[in-house]
């Protein structure tokens, strides 16, 4: 039986990841990408700075 590759992408205000898996079972890449550290000076999601660091990244 031929393989099965999958490409998973998930995105919201502030992250963003993509992940490749094999047949369903077997996680050949996973990268994500959080402004987790930025928001959390300010106690939650600030709009404006997530859009600026989208626009930069």
């Amino acid at each position: 039986m031929e393989d099965l590759y999958i490409l998973g992408i998930e995105s919201s205000c502030d992250e963003t990841a993509a992940a490749v898996v094999k047949n369903g079972r077997e996680v050949l890449s996973n990268a994500i990408y959080s402004q987790i550290d930025m928001h959390t000076i300010y106690g939650g999601v600030v709009p404006e700075l997530a859009s600026r660091a989208h626009v930069e990244k």
